[in-house]
């Protein structure tokens, strides 16, 4: 018994790969999951909110600058700059929308004109539409709600005169009227919030009376209007079957390519080798096969997903096409490489489950990248994952039109050329001298 422990050990001590898939993969999955959950304070990203002020009041004013004070925001009044130096103008209402449906952020407030005479409502509801706007992505459910609660926080410390004179009102409404006295020692009060706003003192004491007079509702009234996703029938489905579709990609690509490794080990390369055909044509027909292949999984996942759960697959055709065709071509490419890297079979299973496995975690096919940490959703860039289920997302989620593909099919292409010379450098093993 001795003995064949000992014959075991030595095994798995030559057979690295497999050596590292027993004790490295968990210590990666745990490194990789401590990141993304470990932390309270990363575990929730900041929230990138675009803000239109169309008021350009002092409370409207005071608020944007609580809200770009706050921690769990990243305020965005214009959009980045294209060039070094140059800043793009300011959003508006209408570019604002457009950036939400676009994708490029989840949450968008407009605070429209008439906010700063009124900014603060206690007791009923008012009819008509609110003086603030908020626009959002419904394939992001937390963002939304986030923003809603700090707006309401941030009202709090932000609007503190406002809401310590709205408050007094409406107390004095629906409690009574107030005595000469009491009026006297609300309007000091008043008075010194507004001399000193920033005072903690001053504000702590005029609210604390009508901190407890409003009817339970918002200080500040908000509409929120979801514009991506309240037509579509289970779009969310759509993100699944990219993302499990794009993991089992690569382990299919892997396998398939794999076969180049048989070849080498039973004699075949070679007498292939000694024809016409060259080491550049050859894996180029293994590429084409693994693509297709590829491509063929991929189209019956949606087919699938488009006969029993309703997935929208006719209407947005050619951009699946695109973005099937890229994908598949990329991960035909890394499993080319792998084959070609490896030496035996059973190093190809255990280097590719190590490498799957993690571009499937950090690259958002195991858990949504908007829910990372930004130093995790920044590496799942490295990942074919990450692109090919955004762009599955522009055209399932956003229903954006081809041209609009153009950065994830652009990465998607360069990163299969990029592993295909790779793979055509490490092949050269094969070829005879």
């Amino acid at each position: 018994m001795l003995a064949i422990i000992r014959t075991s050990l030595l095994s798995l001590r030559r057979d690295r790969p497999a050596l590292a898939l027993s004790f490295l993969v968990p210590i990666a999955f745990f490194t990789i999951f401590a990141v993304i959950f470990g932390s309270r304070k990363d575990t929730m990203p900041r929230i990138n909110v675009i803000v239109v002020d169309e008021d350009q009041s002092q409370a409207s004013q005071a608020l944007l600058k609580g809200l770009a004070a706050e921690g769990s925001l990243r305020v965005k009044l214009h959009p980045d700059a294209t060039k070094k130096g140059e800043q793009s103008a300011n959003y508006t209402a209408a570019t604002a929308e457009a950036a939400v449906k676009g994708g490029e952020v989840s949450t968008a407030l407009i605070i429209h004109k008439g906010f700063g005479v009124d900014p603060i409502s206690f007791g009923p509801a008012k009819s008509g539409p609110a003086a603030v706007e908020m626009l959002s992505d419904s394939s992001d459910p937390i963002a939304p709600q986030m923003l809603a609660g700090l707006l309401q926080k941030t009202a709090f410390t932000a609007l503190g005169p406002s809401m310590a004179e709205k408050g007094w009102q409406s107390f004095e409404t629906y409690a009574g009227g107030f005595t000469p006295e009491q009026r006297v020692r609300v309007e000091a009060s008043l008075k010194a919030m507004r001399e000193h706003p920033n005072d903690p003192n001053a504000q702590a004491q005029t609210l604390a009376g009508p901190a407890t007079a409003g009817g339970g509702g918002m200080m500040i009234a908000v509409d929120n209007r979801t514009i991506t996703g309240e037509t579509k029938d289970k779009p969310i489905l759509s993100f699944y079957a990219a993302a499990v579709g794009v993991m089992f990609l690569l382990f299919t690509s892997t396998g398939a390519a794999g076969a180049l490794l048989e070849e080498a080990e039973s004699g075949t390369l070679d007498r292939v080798l000694s024809t016409r055909i060259t080491m550049t044509r050859l894996l180029t027909g293994k590429l084409t096969y693994n693509l297709l292949l590829a491509f063929t999984q991929l189209t019956l996942m949606f087919l699938w997903a488009w006969l029993v759960f309703q997935v929208d697959l006719p209407h947005h055709l050619a951009g699946f096409v695109v973005m099937g065709l890229s994908t598949a071509f990329a991960v035909a490419s890394f499993g080319i490489l792998l084959a070609s890297f490896c030496h035996t079979r059973s190093q190809l299973g255990s280097i590719s489950t190590l490498l799957v496995l993690m571009m499937s975690s950090i690259g958002g096919s195991m858990f949504p990248r908007y829910l990372m940490p930004a130093a995790m959703q920044k590496a799942g860039l490295f990942t074919i994952n990450a692109w090919a289920i955004d762009g599955f997302q522009k055209v399932f989620w956003y229903d954006q039109p081809v041209t609009e593909l153009w950065p994830q099919v652009g990465v998607l292409l360069a990163i299969g050329v990029g592993l295909f010379l790779v793979a055509r450098r490490f092949a050269r093993r094969w070829e005879a001298v």
